[in-house]
């Protein structure tokens, strides 16, 4: 501590350089390690897999604790842990989001995401999810990807998910609406349906989208995505 009080300028900019990227790294730690030792009784926090899934993935707002855990009058662009966001058009803000301890028999996830909207003047309101790099490996249009969520809310509201996958200067997106917002719902995005160029695919994410949320509780207790080929006829 002392040496780096009286540090020259120069070589303190690069100290300070090595240790956000050493904080970085144990704060990935740490989310692991807490959302482990945090999770529902051994077996329960497993992912429901389609038959001859390839891939599945828990994004981290439900599968361990992030920092902070809540905020109030989210802003738009607004960054949730290291993989969300939260995007909304409203020119004042009366949205706040708060990360849930899960503790109920039928909760598989540890964690739930409860956001509480009250005067909302904007015309969308969306949670995007960075959908990681093990999700784009050998990605093809023979896939079908498949999301789950369990959500309640005081009011009935109407919820849509959107697939987005970038490949090369263009964007393909897949909308599938839920049936219902208080429940367990599965949608699934056959991606024949695109015009995905499978060898430039470099990103994709996950838009889940709320209309008419004013005055309104939204609880996510899980939010889960899969993928699996599509059976050959």
């Amino acid at each position: 501590m002392n040496s780096v009080e009286t540090m020259d300028p120069a070589k303190l900019k690069a100290v300070r350089t090595r240790a956000r990227a050493l904080n970085r790294r144990l704060e990935r730690v740490l989310h692991v390690a807490e959302g482990r030792l945090a999770l529902p009784l051994a077996g329960h926090a497993a992912i429901r897999r389609p038959m001859h899934s390839d891939w599945a993935w828990r994004p981290e707002l439900w599968s361990g604790p992030i920092k902070p855990a809540g905020m109030a009058s989210v802003e738009n662009k607004t960054s949730i842990g290291f993989e969300a966001k939260i995007f909304h058009d409203c020119p004042l803000s009366e949205l706040s989001l708060r990360q849930v301890r899960n503790t109920r028999e039928e909760d598989i996830a540890p964690y739930g995401v409860q956001m509480d909207v009250f005067r909302f003047d904007g015309s969308f309101l969306s949670l995007v999810l960075d959908i990681p790099n093990a999700g784009l490996e050998q990605l093809s249009r023979r896939h079908v990807v498949r999301l789950d969520i369990r959500v309640e809310t005081e009011r009935p509201l109407e919820i849509f998910g959107r697939l987005n996958v970038r490949h090369g200067p263009n964007v393909e997106q897949l909308v599938r609406e839920f049936d219902g917002s208080v429940g367990e719902y599965s949608i699934e995005f056959d991606l024949a349906a695109t015009q995905m160029n499978e060898a430039r695919v470099e990103r994709a994410w996950l838009d889940l989208i709320f209309e008419e949320p004013s005055m309104n509780e939204i609880v996510l207790r899980d939010v889960t995505l899969t993928r699996r080929p599509r059976a050959e006829v």
